[in-house]
Formats: C-alpha cells, sequence, structure tokens
C-alpha cells in the first residue's frame, strides 16, 4: 500500500491552509500515485487562541472544511486521512479525525481521546482542554487488506491505546500531530518506534512544523513512517512537503508470527 505523509506549517487564515494542503495533495497524487493522504492535526485552522480555535469549529457532515474534503479524496480517488480539525457538536466541540474514500464519502471520524494540557520544558503552556472536549470511542477503518487504527498527537503518551486498536485488528496505526518543539526533539521517535514495537503495527505520525501563532510556538515536525518491526522507513525534512513510502502488509504477519506477543500477553 503506497502512503503519503503531508507535512504542513498551517497559520490562523484557513483559505491558505486549505490551499496549501489541496497543492500539496494534488503534487503527492501526480507523483506518488498513493492509495492513503494523510493530513496533519489542526491541519486548516492553527492558533493558540482557545476563542479562535472554537470559532473555526464546523459541524459534520456539512461546512466548508467537509465539503473541501469530500471532493480532494473524490478528486483524486484517494483515502483522505484528514488530520484533524474542530468538530462543534451541539454546545461540544472536539479535535477530530475525518476519514474519506475514494468516492468523497465519509468512512468514520475519531475524536482524540488525551488533551495536551501541559507546561512544557521550555515554559509554554498548553491547556487543550480550554476549547475541545475528550472523545472516547476506539475508532479502526479498513483499506484494501488493511486495518487502520486512529489517534492524534498526545494520545502517543498512552500505550493502552494502541494495544487496544491493535487488540482491533490493526495492521497500521496513523497519528496526525502538532508535536511541540520542546517536547519532540526527545521523545517524538523513540515513542513512535516504541508504539510500532510495542504493538507490532505500521506507525504513520503526520506533523505541524516550524512556527504558528504569530511565531509564539514551534512545532516539530518529522514526520515518520515505521514498520512493525521499529525501522525507519521514511523521515519528513524540516520544511512543508510531502513525504511517500510503500508498506508491505504482510510484513506485519511476519514480526507477529516471529514474536507473538499478543500470545504471551498476561495483564
Amino acid at each position: 500500500m503506497k502512503i503519503s505523509l503531508i507535512q504542513m506549517n498551517s497559520q490562523d487564515n484557513r483559505t491558505e491552509n486549505l490551499h496549501t494542503a489541496a497543492a500539496l495533495v494534488e503534487e503527492a497524487v501526480t507523483r506518488e500515485k498513493p492509495q492513503l493522504v494523510i493530513l496533519p492535526e489542526y491541519f486548516a485552522f492553527l492558533h493558540d487562541d482557545p476563542q479562535a480555535m472554537r470559532e473555526s469549529g464546523e459541524q459534520f457532515p456539512g461546512g466548508e472544511i467537509y465539503a473541501f474534503l469530500s471532493q480532494l479524496a473524490d478528486r483524486h480517488a484517494i483515502t483522505l486521512h484528514a488530520g484533524s480539525i474542530v468538530e462543534k457538536d451541539g454546545s461540544n466541540f472536539y479535535n477530530t479525525t475525518l476519514v474519506f474514500g475514494p468516492d468523497g464519502r465519509q468512512i468514520t471520524r475519531y475524536r482524540k481521546m488525551h488533551l495536551f494540557d501541559v507546561d512544557t520544558p521550555n515554559g509554554t503552556s498548553y491547556r487543550e482542554s480550554d476549547y475541545v472536549a475528550r472523545g472516547n470511542d476506539l475508532v479502526t477503518y479498513g483499506i484494501g487488506d488493511a486495518v487502520v487504527g486512529c489517534a492524534i498527537c498526545y494520545d502517543l503518551r498512552f500505550p493502552e491505546l494502541f494495544r487496544a486498536l491493535r487488540d482491533r485488528g490493526a495492521d497500521v496505526i496513523v497519528l496526525p500531530a502538532a508535536f511541540t518543539e520542546a517536547t519532540g526533539r526527545d521523545h517524538w521517535e523513540v515513542l513512535l518506534r516504541a508504539r510500532s514495537i510495542e504493538t507490532q503495527t505500521y506507525l504513520l505520525a503526520v506533523g505541524q512544523t516550524s512556527s504558528h501563532a504569530q511565531g509564539r510556538k514551534l512545532c516539530w515536525g518529522h514526520s515518520l513512517a515505521i514498520d512493525p518491526w521499529g525501522r525507519i522507513l521514511a523521515q519528513s525534512p524540516d520544511s512543508v512537503g510531502a513525504t511517500s513510502v510503500t508498506l508491505d502488509i504482510d510484513y506485519t504477519k511476519t514480526v507477529r508470527a516471529n514474536i507473538p506477543l499478543a500470545n504471551h500477553r498476561v495483564l
């Protein structure tokens, strides 16, 4: 299965962000012809103001971003794992991934479970719960012979979620992110490789890169594709662009047969 990771530097201009996403997807499809294309967390709008983030939200189905994603998947006949955007549901808001099939129809939706409320080592504070609530549901979907599990950014630090997705049959786990530079430098790669090794799945992590919020906050980027043995297959440079790689889904079975972790579990 061919996949493309779309690394972005989203700002607080929705029109420009969507234009960039469309151009990057078109470039990847033209050059690599992937079946699955993945966007980063908050690809359509990224700001540090809670009210601005809420105001960027949409109800699904419907809305400009929803229509954009549906049309993009349909136009290129791809499965589009659309990073995340703010979803409005009544009086509640969520950090939500939408997935669209090659016909432009929504396949599934995942609401981020673990919210990033942290004071980072460089002194910058993040309070995601100021503008979104947590989700509760595990989500997987199928593409070809593969089962794909859904997670978002801070979910990475909670291995029980990844094991639950593995137990649901996931061969691949996708993690859109806007990982901070302060934590990403030391934790991004090691956590991703650990989750991949623990679950014996492909881990596809797609990040935001560089500064946002008028330069007040920095994202780590370094989008990664990791195989079920924990080896890095591809890594994005520190720039906006698309990185592609081919996954051998049968290799997952080989790794699990060689070290049958699921059969040895005690707890």
